[in-house]
């Protein structure tokens, strides 16, 4: 029988895991982790610092495994994470058949939380689909999310208000001062530029590399702040070869504003 865990790692610092998380990483055999270029090797190694700083038993492996490339040229973006999550499942299932013929537990160390725009419990549902036996454990992590609102030390909701949660490919589309507070995740190109012009009074707070010596946060009207952080979140990509941000918005046409 294969035990597969998925832990929710927060940003990789061995002080934001849970109790239950560490615990569940000394029961880990294999840790299979997606290699997917050489410019985020340091992610790699924050993985490996991690596991040494909470692991005590001698015996666990850290296999990589080569990302399959995503078709980012494909006409239907549904169709081709798709097809990228089953050609990551296929391979994952290779490796865990050869590596633990007789069973043992496989480990995955998820960035932040495994509930929030990570695929890997999708990936490990299609292995037991294609007919691997296995039992699943999730443990929680500390998201971006969460992170973002202690750093800048706000509420996301105002009294009896709703949290929206999206992404950068999403906000400009979806986006009404109505939704309350609008939590953005996956915006490589700050989406909420192109909300300025509709949305003057809109502010932001916003954070990059949340838990991390390298922590950046910028707060205020998102007219007045939109320079900083694009240059922010550059040098933040100059100095590790990536950058991991999130933001928040919210207008004060509803509600009390953010700042």
């Amino acid at each position: 029988m294969i035990t597969v865990l998925v832990v929710g790692i927060g940003s990789g610092s061995p002080t934001q895991l849970t109790g239950e998380a560490i615990a569940a990483l000394n029961r880990v055999d294999v840790f299979l982790v997606a290699d997917k270029r050489s410019d985020t090797r340091d992610l790699a190694v924050m993985r490996t610092d991690l596991c040494r700083a909470v692991i005590t038993r001698p015996d666990y492996r850290v296999i990589e495994i080569a990302d399959p490339a995503r078709d980012r040229d494909a006409t239907g973006y549904r169709e081709a994470v798709a097809d990228w999550h089953a050609r990551r499942a296929r391979a994952y299932a290779e490796v865990i058949a050869h590596e633990l013929p007789h069973g043992g537990t496989v480990g995955f160390l998820v960035w932040g939380d495994p509930a929030f725009y990570d695929s890997t419990l999708r990936i490990v549902e299609q292995i037991r689909s294609a007919g691997m036996d296995l039992i699943v454990e999730v443990l929680p992590g500390i998201s971006s999310i969460q992170l973002l609102a202690a750093r800048h030390q706000m509420i996301l909701n105002g009294v009896g208000e709703p949290i929206h949660l999206t992404t950068g490919r999403r906000l400009v589309d979806e986006f009404d001062p109505a939704l309350g507070t609008v939590v953005v995740m996956l915006d490589a190109d700050l989406a909420c530029a192109a909300l300025l012009e509709r949305f003057p009074e809109l502010e932001i707070a916003w954070g990059a590399q949340l838990g991390l010596a390298d922590e950046t946060l910028v707060r205020g009207r998102l007219g007045e702040m939109l320079d900083e952080i694009r240059q922010r979140r550059a040098a933040a990509r100059a100095r590790r070869g990536w950058v991991m941000d999130v933001y928040a918005l919210r207008s004060n046409r509803v509600g009390a504003p953010l700042s």
